[in-house]
């Protein structure tokens, strides 16, 4: 069968030298970053100041309105910034925790930096109630359910988990929280690019995530989708100019909100990292998240039979339906067969309770997949052979 998607492949230069199997963590940088970068400095360069008003101004929104369209948003709807914990704490921003509603519901497979940032609201009321796994790859849904409430406010939950790849069961999750009366941020940073995600058929309130891994955007920018009903009403109080009316006239005094998406947006962007991202983003938008699913559902069922015919733990789920586009290896001495793998160009990574992860992408072949295993194997011999 011919592989369509690896016409792209030309398209990523990185891939002419190693084996690249580490999306899950940075996405390949696609060619056109380079004539990208070389327009920014260019209009800077020739513009200069008059660049804002021209096009740097426009730029986060017009980003946003890029990522928006993976995922279903309506236009205006996604706003921009540099990470997923900035994403969260706006937000938290906009919330009360000083009621009874002060419950903040998630799982212990959530990204530790979103753990980190919801357990430092403990100080301004927030009551965090964290469900944990049984298996280490899996979220217990009916546990977690349980745990939703209507003393719930939040539920920060991770679409596909980090460590496993399962995916988590979005739709049941935010019905039961609107059920109560509780809102739900969907982190699809794990999902956005290798797993189709629709927010307005999920009728999320909140999701967010960054472009550096599935959607091969670098580093630098994240996203934030308000579901429009919210973003006409919610005042997030970590704001900044950006997010004012009248931003170049300098008001003094408290901030009257502009409309969405510069409403959930604070500072001053970063221009650089917004046009590093869109090369990226194109060539994901052109071939569509669903054909690069297929592709990701038969690549990662190649890694687990690769890996499961050499008796090697697994920690990723084998139905398709519920794993995302990683697969999480533990192989003996994964650690050091990881550090090993990266020595020889092939490139994949490696976390604790875990193992090492490997994560194919549109771009790679079934032979890369092979060749990752084998050489994994071939690692595990040299050292059995010294230790002998």
């Amino acid at each position: 069968m011919t592989d369509e998607l690896l016409r792209f492949r030309s398209e990523f230069p990185i891939l002419e030298h190693t084996t690249y199997l580490i999306s899950n963590s940075l996405g390949a940088m696609p060619r056109g970053v380079y004539d990208a970068m070389k327009g920014y400095a260019a209009t800077w360069g020739t513009r200069g100041v008059r660049a804002w008003e021209e096009s740097w101004w426009m730029l986060a929104a017009e980003v946003g309105d890029e990522i928006g369209t993976l995922m279903n948003a309506p236009k205006d709807t996604v706003s921009t910034h540099q990470n997923v914990s900035t994403c969260q704490a706006i937000v938290a921003s906009c919330l009360d925790f000083s009621g009874k509603r002060n419950k903040v519901v998630y799982s212990d497979m959530n990204f530790p930096s979103v753990m980190y940032f919801w357990e430092a609201q403990r100080a301004y009321g927030a009551r965090v109630h964290m469900v944990k796994t049984d298996d280490g790859i899996t979220v217990p849904t009916e546990r977690l359910l349980e745990a939703i409430d209507e003393q719930t406010l939040l539920v920060p939950i991770s679409h596909v988990i980090f460590r496993s790849a399962y995916i988590n069961d979005a739709r049941a999750i935010v019905e039961k929280a609107h059920r109560v009366g509780a809102h739900v941020v969907l982190d699809t940073y794990q999902s956005l690019g290798t797993v189709p995600v629709d927010v307005k058929a999920l009728n999320v309130d909140f999701a967010c995530g960054g472009v550096l891994k599935w959607l091969c955007g670098g580093p630098g920018v994240a996203y934030l989708y308000v579901r429009p009903d919210l973003g006409k009403k919610l005042e997030p109080k970590f704001t900044g100019w950006m997010a004012h009316q009248q931003p170049f006239a300098f008001e003094i005094g408290p901030i009257r909100y502009t409309d969405p998406p510069y409403r959930f947006m604070n500072g001053t962007p970063h221009i650089p990292s917004l046009e590093a991202s869109r090369p990226g983003l194109k060539i994901i938008a052109e071939i569509g998240v669903r054909r690069i699913r297929e592709k990701s559902k038969r690549q990662t069922a190649c890694l687990i039979e690769l890996a499961e015919k050499r008796e090697w733990r697994v920690n990723t789920p084998r139905d398709p339906e519920r794993r995302g586009g990683t697969v999480s290896i533990d192989m003996p001495d994964s650690q050091e067969v990881c550090r090993e793998l990266l020595k020889r160009d092939i490139l994949v990574d490696w976390r604790p309770k875990a193992g090492v992860r490997m994560s194919p992408h549109f771009y790679n072949t079934n032979d890369e997949l092979e060749r990752a295993i084998a050489t994994a194997e071939e690692i595990l011999r040299e050292r059995q052979a010294v230790a002998r």
